[in-house]
Formats: structure tokens, C-alpha cells, sequence
């Protein structure tokens, strides 16, 4: 009974690392949004194929919910606190762009 709480408190624990996380990224002025995305993102968000970067769900999918979820983070992801303005606009844009809606 032991060992099976141990695993599952690891497995909870492993679940939640980015919970309350920041990153410290701040991109170039001049960087697109694919730049930005190729940088900041991609290690967690591997492109899916050439021309989809991600899949959003319709929560997500528009300019303010984005820049939400990029700026303040979630459960899972950390935020991007330096990632505003234009740079936070060019990153929503390239994932609308370029992301499927499910």
C-alpha cells in the first residue's frame, strides 16, 4: 500500500511540474511569429506536420484567448510573461494561421 502511494504522489507530482511556472523568454523585437513559436514553444509543442504548428481547441482559438493562455500560462504550461505587445499579436497570429480548430 505504501510503494502504490509513493508512485501515484510521483506520478501526481510529475503531472503538475509546470504548474505555476515562468519562463523567461523575451524574443527579439523584430522576431515573427514563427520564430517566437520555434523558440518558446516547440519544445513542448512539436509542429504536427509542415503547414499545422498545433491544434487549438475553439476555446482557444482567437487572438485575446491566446495571448491569455501565452502571458498567464495553465495547469501544464508556464507563462510568457516577456511575450507582449506586437510580439504576443505576431505569436497568435502565426498559431491561428497555421493551427487546426477542434
Amino acid at each position: 500500500m505504501k510503494k502504490t502511494s509513493v508512485v501515484l504522489t510521483f506520478f501526481a507530482a510529475a503531472a503538475l511540474i509546470g504548474c505555476g511556472s515562468t519562463s523567461d523568454y523575451t524574443p527579439p523585437a523584430d522576431a515573427s511569429g514563427e520564430q517566437i513559436f520555434s523558440t518558446a514553444c516547440s519544445e513542448c509543442h512539436k509542429p504536427l506536420k509542415g503547414d499545422v504548428a498545433m491544434i487549438l481547441s475553439e476555446k482557444v482559438a482567437n487572438k485575446d484567448a491566446l495571448k491569455n493562455k501565452i502571458q498567464n500560462g495553465s495547469m501544464r504550461m508556464p507563462a510568457f510573461k516577456n511575450i507582449q505587445g506586437d510580439a504576443a499579436d505576431r505569436l497568435a497570429d502565426y498559431l491561428l494561421a497555421n493551427s487546426e480548430v477542434k
